[in-house]
């Protein structure tokens, strides 16, 4: 019978096993997947030992605080990725059949993307209630990594891979601005020629960063090098370091977020600046997003307007 090879693992609860194995080869620890799956410790363990006599093997060997897996178990953990892809992506084809009623979303965003997304996909799971969303964010080398993985439904950039493996459509805006200290010799001032910008002391996003690419791109434009003064890995660390007047930066508007204008930073008035960009929907070549992830994009391409670039246009003014 075609079932005759994994007879042994039909007479157990043996998914549940293999999502908590999981947990504890992710984290190499018992206590940290309890909390995550939120279990009890020695439930876990059950689970565990569980899957180790249906198996039949050891899975996982504890040394000191940090469980380690057996060969057996490095085994089972690439098994198991296999095996949850398989079940989401046939969970996608059933939400096809059931229509919109339920189904997933597994969004990767960039790091600045995240000042405006969670609204659209708020906005979206409200009207469709069945549908379970989540979103990652991650720095642009890691969203990169993830699209060649394939590990989500769908990825927003400010700079997508320009792979020809990479499908990109775009969806919104992204203008990149100058920012200050309000306390700035500069703030207030109008047409700043971007050669006196440019002497400023510069704070920059780290290497491999669609800003960081986007300042250069700026500094190439007018043959200039810039005078960094510090490579910082994330928005929130520039902003800071700009309150303290430390330096000057470009950035993505974005960045002051959607609800809340930041008295403190001033939006320079510069030469050659806002550069106009664009926020991107990627996925890769070949892959058939589901009838959820269609309805997404289709409902940010109707509302992104109203939602997020009306409002952003409402606080800047």
């Amino acid at each position: 019978m075609p079932q005759s090879k994994i007879r042994r693992y039909l007479k157990h609860g043996t998914l549940p096993q293999l999502s908590v194995f999981e947990a504890v080869a992710r984290h190499g620890n018992y206590t940290r997947a309890a909390e995550e799956l939120y279990m009890a410790q020695p439930t876990v363990s059950v689970h565990i030992k569980k899957l180790s006599e249906t198996i039949g093997l050891p899975l996982l060997e504890q040394v000191g605080r940090k469980a380690h897996l057996t060969e057996a178990g490095e085994q089972l953990y690439a098994a198991c990725h296999e095996i949850f892809a398989l079940l989401g992506r046939s969970e996608d084809r059933f939400a096809d059949l059931r229509g919109l009623k339920t189904g997933r979303l597994r969004l990767a965003v960039s790091t600045t993307g995240k000042y405006f997304m969670p609204r659209l996909l708020g906005a979206y799971a409200k009207e469709n209630p069945g549908v379970e969303v989540s979103m990652q964010v991650q720095n642009r080398q890691t969203l990169t990594e993830r699209l060649a993985a394939n590990a989500d439904d769908l990825y927003v950039f400010a700079n997508p891979p320009s792979e020809p493996e990479v499908v990109t459509q775009a969806i919104l805006p992204n203008p990149y601005v100058a920012f200050a200290a309000a306390t700035h010799p500069l703030a207030g001032r109008k047409n700043i020629p971007f050669a006196e910008f440019a002497k400023e002391p510069l704070l920059i996003r780290e290497p491999g960063s669609g800003t960081h690419m986007t300042t250069m791109a700026c500094f190439d434009k007018y043959g200039m090098e810039p005078n960094i003064r510090m490579e910082l890995g994330s928005n929130e660390a520039i902003k800071q370091a700009i309150l303290a007047e430390l330096g000057v930066s470009i950035m993505s508007r974005y960045t002051l977020g959607l609800d809340t204008d930041t008295h403190d930073l001033a939006m320079l008035d510069v030469e050659g600046l806002p550069v106009e960009g664009q926020w991107y929907f990627a996925y890769p070549l070949g892959k058939t997003p589901s009838l959820v992830v269609r309805n997404f994009m289709d409902f940010v391409r109707s509302h992104a307007q109203s939602i997020v670039v009306e409002h952003l246009a409402k606080i800047s003014g």
